[in-house]
């Protein structure tokens, strides 16, 4: 009778083994997945709208993220707070690091409006065609109007997941996707009695999107189950004991995700020059390639929120071996669609060329587009890598190696060769992203040999630690 019970019983995921790890990523993917296939409807959309605004979608929504990026992390890494102090078993700790990262939201948002100059004028230099350019210019000004709403979703987010609760921003998540799909069908196309917008209306369609997420969040937030337990009402003050370490580990995080951004957004405004069949070869394959780069990132966070637990708790084995184990289920996901790659090229750039006036036709970008993806496909694993143990050594506190790093990758190797490529030597598209294949291996490799040799697991981040059992992910309410 009490073997059979225990048979019954569902039994509690090993720590830091594959049930746990996707217990807490498997909601995180989802809502990357939601938002890649989002970005995937609306990169159709603006194709299916003209050359023109699919051209200028990327380069400028590249650089209103660029732009609002530092905002948006340092605002998110308060939700590594929220999982050291979870792990450590301090709640009344979680809704005030919380609340840090709202303020830092709040008191940012200005600089996004302050940006909008100096955006247009980078678009302006980068030297593209005259309506594209001004259809960039109308799509980043949007976008950068309501970049705050960014930084705030991730901050509250952060409550959320930090505890393990990954659900909760899913299902806000999927709300905020599904509206922006139809926004951008309504608004760029003008259904349902509304103007057609072109660009613009993807871009107003992306900010409302936004809003409604990040309503949804603070509804749940303010709840009286977390008012009560966490004092999620009482606890919306500016505390510099809270703020302090918040800028001390999320500002190198947070310069981390901004120069990353940037050498890419550097990258895709050099491709910029090319011929206009290789731009948009490039651009469709960098869209296609949301489909496997979205879902590693959430297994990053996964990892991020993991080790930050289990580091809260003072137990690094457990913390190393949950990163691992990220690792191998990120490798095996992304092997997956690797495969896809190799064997579907005409099926996934079929989805964004046609015989319309205006659109891109198939023969032009397929040539060259398949040796892209052949590139996505190679270099795949090794962003597996990137993203899921530079995710892992961000929540152990590792913050300004992860930075120094890819500072010295980035702009010492990788984008002087693609300077030299690209403006001097005239080499083309397939050159440049072979040059990006190999700072790719690079990075990867620099990131493994870091985690491996575990400096990281003497990182303190918050004060008075407990040493107490890490607690197990918690349902969402």
């Amino acid at each position: 009778m009490f073997a059979r019970a225990s048979i019954l019983k569902p039994s509690r995921p090993s720590p830091g083994g594959v049930r746990e790890v996707w217990r807490v990523a498997a909601p995180i993917i989802v809502t990357m997945a939601s938002f890649t296939l989002m970005q995937f409807c609306d990169r159709m959309f603006l194709a299916h709208h003209g050359s023109v605004s699919l051209r200028a979608s990327l380069p400028a929504g590249i650089l209103a993220l660029t732009m609002t990026i530092f905002f948006q992390a340092l605002a998110g890494y308060s939700g590594t707070f929220v999982a050291q102090y979870h792990g450590a078993g301090r709640k009344d700790e979680c809704a005030r690091a919380t609340a840090q990262g709202l303020w830092v939201g709040l008191l940012t948002w200005p600089a996004c409006l302050a940006l909008i100059p100096a955006g247009f004028w980078l678009l302006s230099v980068a030297g593209h065609p005259a309506d594209v350019l001004a259809a960039e210019k109308i799509y980043l000004g949007i976008l950068m109007v309501g970049g705050g709403f960014w930084a705030l979703t991730n901050a509250v987010s952060g409550f959320f997941s930090g505890r393990g609760d990954t659900r909760t921003p899913m299902l806000a998540s999927l709300v905020a996707n599904l509206v922006n799909v139809a926004g951008d069908y309504a608004l760029i196309f003008g259904h349902w009695g509304f103007p057609a917008w072109g660009i613009a209306g993807a871009a107003v369609a992306t900010v409302a999107s936004s809003a409604v997420g990040l309503a949804i969040l603070l509804g749940v937030y303010f709840r009286k189950k977390f008012r009560d337990e966490y004092g999620t009402a009482a606890a919306q003050h500016l505390e510099w004991r809270l703020l302090k370490p918040l800028l001390r580990y999320g500002i190198p995080a947070s310069l981390n995700s901004l120069q990353d951004l940037g050498s890419f957004a550097l990258f895709v405004v050099l491709l910029g020059r090319l011929p206009e069949a290789d731009l948009a070869a490039s651009n469709i394959a960098f869209s296609i390639n949301n489909v496997a780069f979205m879902p590693l990132m959430g297994m990053g966070m996964a990892a991020t929120i993991l080790v930050g637990q289990y580091q809260g708790a003072r137990d690094s084995a457990t913390a190393e071996r949950a990163g691992f184990t990220a690792l191998k289920l990120s490798c095996a996901y992304m092997g997956a669609v690797a495969l896809s790659f190799l064997l579907f090229p005409r099926a996934y750039f079929s989805l964004f060329t046609g015989d319309a006036p205006g659109m891109v036709p198939l023969d032009a970008v397929l040539g060259k587009g398949r040796w892209l993806l052949t590139m996505l496909a190679l270099w795949g694993l090794l962003d597996a890598v990137n993203l899921v143990i530079g995710g892992a050594l961000k929540g152990a506190g590792d913050t300004r190696f992860v930075l120094v790093y890819s500072v010295l990758t980035s702009w010492l190797v990788w984008m002087p060769g693609e300077l030299l490529l690209l403006l001097w030597l005239d080499s083309g598209l397939l050159a440049a992203w072979l040059w990006l294949a190999l700072y790719v291996l690079l990075l990867a490799t620099g990131f493994w040999l870091r985690f491996r040799r575990g400096k990281w697991k003497a990182i303190d981040m918050i004060a008075g630690r407990a040493p107490v059992a890490p607690p197990a992910a918690e349902a969402a309410p």
